[in-house]
């Protein structure tokens, strides 16, 4: 029986990783490595698309490519088999969200969504996105990990809860907000969650935020925060976008947006601030926007 094989597009999707960061890898780390068809593009075997899986993950946890990516089997089962016991430990936290996670796994669409509505009701907006979407993201990413979701639970999550916060996010919405801010993701990054969440965070405390949605090239985001006059540009890196597009990135936009424009950019693939240009402000916790938003609003006391 011939070797299945996946098209890069479709190890994308699997992995969440995107197909720019899986050149750069082949390259650098030598894995993976795919197979070419007929037309030379790239076909990847089963078994390298589980380990991207599994160094997605890591990712995720806070590994960064460099230490893992190009790592013997056997380093990354001892990983695996230390972050399962980490989690096995558990919190009270990680135990009252585990019955999200199982309604999940059943594909429980109704359940979970009245679930998080209630959540959301209880706690306000803010709260909601800190303090359940926010662990609940790293609770069912370590699901997804262990193996107990596959890659189709984790996007239904992921729908359901971007459809409940983009309508709680619009009850709060307002063109007269202040300060403006545009957000967005560079071309190689895929996931918007993230950019969802921040709006989530800001605009209860009256900002106003505009989402070009992901995958926006440069020069069109330097474009569109000038033409829309807005006061903060802000991005959001997932763990698998590469530490160097990162920076070269936010050096190249930063070099072509105006200097009154504040750059931002969050997220568990955000490279250390010592990495990147003076004059982008880094995030690791969601919570933090709230205080980059009050030191905004100190030094602009005019709008």
């Amino acid at each position: 029986m011939p070797e299945t094989l996946y098209p890069i597009a479709a190890v994308e999707r699997d992995t969440g990783i995107g197909k720019d960061t899986l050149r750069v890898w082949e390259r650098r780390y030598e894995f993976p490595v795919p197979v070419r068809d007929e037309k030379g593009e790239r076909l990847y075997p089963a078994d390298q698309v589980a380990r991207l899986r599994l160094i997605r993950r890591l990712m995720d946890l806070g590994y960064r490519p460099g230490k893992i990516v190009g790592a013997p089997d056997e380093v990354l089962a001892e990983l695996i088999d230390r972050e399962s016991a980490r989690e096995a430990k558990g919190d009270s936290k990680a135990a009252a969200l585990q019955p999200l996670v199982d309604m999940v796994a059943a594909h429980d669409c109704d359940q979970l969504r009245r679930e998080l509505q209630q959540r959301l009701l209880r706690e306000g907006l803010q709260r909601f996105v800190s303090e359940t979407v926010a662990p609940l993201n790293h609770q069912v990413g370590l699901a997804w990990f262990k193996g107990a979701l596959g890659v189709s639970e984790e996007h239904m999550y992921t729908e359901q809860v971007q459809n409940l916060v983009r309508g709680a996010v619009g009850q709060h919405a307002s063109h007269l907000g202040s300060p403006r801010i545009l957000l967005t993701t560079f071309p190689d990054e895929p996931h918007g969650l993230g950019l969802l969440m921040v709006e989530a965070m800001l605009v209860p405390e009256g900002a106003y935020c505009v989402s070009l949605g992901t995958r926006t090239p440069i020069e069109a985001i330097a474009t569109a925060a000038g033409e829309g006059r807005y006061d903060i540009v802000a991005l959001s890196f997932s763990s698998a976008f590469p530490a160097r597009l990162a920076i070269e990135g936010l050096s190249a936009l930063r070099s072509r947006l105006p200097e009154h424009v504040e750059l931002w950019a969050g997220g568990a693939g955000v490279p250390s601030a010592r990495k990147l240009p003076s004059g982008v402000l880094t995030f690791k916790v969601i919570g933090e926007t709230l205080d980059a938003l009050l030191s905004w609003r100190a030094a602009h006391p005019s709008h």
